[in-house]
């Protein structure tokens, strides 16, 4: 690519994770228009045009055709979902994922199908943390709630209960009492409140320590990690309520050192995309880790196979250079040829969630204010769960509402 040829950006997402990483790859001299697949985003609005007709994976050939027709350079793909489907394979032209006009997209920031099982199937992540020795919690599978409820009732604290597919960061339970387990159970495989993502169902021992998030960028080949955060999962303060998505971060954390960061890549990150080398898998994208740092040892809680959300506006607020070119640099197996720099100081997130979220986020209320907070010194506003109603104010659309960042 010639070093003064714009880049036409499609971004997949419509939340805060992607409102940040429009926002900054906005910051790039190179890139062009940027278009969004979700510009009823009021965030994405103001700064990405919108494709021009309905974005569906099971249309692939008109998504081609399209990123074809508007000269897409790169392509940046921002949820889980449309990874676990295929679209990264499909945009690159890989016919395994029904990718027929080869590759509509040159660059395609985000790993495959098969590597973003990691996040997609549990048990599949399990498998290849035993084939690699990675410490992790030790868990079991099941199919049958019979068989798991009895299974939790042996256990001498209630176990941590994961649907074993993909329900949008909410099919993990923490329950405190054995009560708290049953219902997590019946949730999940009587009730079937996450559908087929609770078709298996993953039963793990407790881990205690405190919980960071390792971010590295991957190529296949090389491993550059990132600055390390620290989510807030649990909705109220002092770590209380469900635990949700995601309630704010920082970064980085004290609660890592250099010593030990480096201990997680030695004994959780190489092996771990070598265990997928050995199965034939490819990774190129960002693999996060979500650890629990344990009297034994950092251990695996969860692999995700995208920036966390709301942990992405906090490295994009202290990520310094040319986003654009390091996401090529990764599509393109050139991790080892650029270098990337943070500011100085610490970003800290506060996510601001609608009234009875998680269960029954109360939608409709107008927000005011973002843009007098916008204006203080160091405050980054990125919508998540916004929408302009029909007079054009801005209202609450979802759970999780606004990402305030400071730094």
């Amino acid at each position: 690519m010639s070093d003064n040829q714009q880049i036409n950006v499609l971004l997949v997402g419509g939340g805060g994770r992607e409102h940040a990483l429009a926002w900054k790859l906005k910051q790039s001299p190179r890139v062009g228009t940027i278009y969004s697949t979700d510009t009823a985003n009021p965030g994405l609005a103001d700064l990405c045009k919108p494709i021009d007709f309905p974005f569906d994976l099971k249309d692939p050939f008109r998504i081609q055709r399209w990123c074809i027709a508007n000269r897409i350079t790169l392509a940046v793909i921002g949820p889980e979902e449309p990874l676990c489907a295929g679209l990264a394979d499909m945009l690159a032209g890989d016919t395994r994922a029904g990718g027929g006009l080869g590759g509509a997209v040159p660059h395609v920031f985000g790993p495959s199908k098969e590597a973003a099982q990691l996040e997609g199937n549990k048990e599949f992540a399990k498998q290849i943390m035993r084939a690699a020795q990675v410490p992790t919690a030790e868990a079991r599978s099941f199919t049958d709630f019979e068989s798991a409820k009895q299974y939790a009732q042996t256990r001498p604290e209630p176990p941590v209960i994961k649907a074993a597919g993909l329900a949008k960061g909410k099919g993990v339970f923490v329950p405190a009492t054995p009560a708290e387990a049953l219902a997590a159970l019946e949730r999940i495989m009587l009730k079937r409140e996450f559908g087929d993502a609770g078709n298996v169902v993953l039963l793990e021992e407790r881990l205690k320590g405190r919980e960071v998030s390792v971010f590295a960028l991957v190529d296949g080949r090389t491993i550059y990690v990132l600055e390390c955060c620290q989510d807030h999962k649990r909705l109220r303060n002092g770590a209380q309520g469900p635990n949700t998505g995601g309630m704010g971060s920082l970064c980085p954390t004290l609660a890592i050192d250099d010593a030990m960061m480096a201990r997680v890549q030695r004994e959780i990150l190489v092996p771990t995309i070598d265990a997928l080398k050995r199965e034939g898998v490819d990774y190129r994208g960002v693999l996060y880790a979500g650890l629990m740092l344990t009297h034994a040892g950092p251990k695996v809680l969860e692999f995700n196979v995208r920036f966390g959300d709301p942990e992405c506006q906090t490295l994009m607020a202290r990520w310094q250079g040319d986003l654009a070119e390091h996401l090529i640099a990764v599509a393109d197996r050139r991790l080892d040829t650029i270098d990337l720099s943070w500011s100085p100081g610490v970003s800290i997130c506060v996510v601001l969630a609608a009234e009875g979220y998680p269960d029954n986020p109360r939608k409709g209320a107008v927000i005011t204010g973002i843009d007098e907070a916008a204006k203080v010194p160091g405050v980054q506003v990125f919508h998540a769960g916004t929408r302009r109603d029909e007079q054009g104010r801005i209202v609450v659309a979802g759970g999780r509402v606004l990402s305030n960042v400071i730094g």
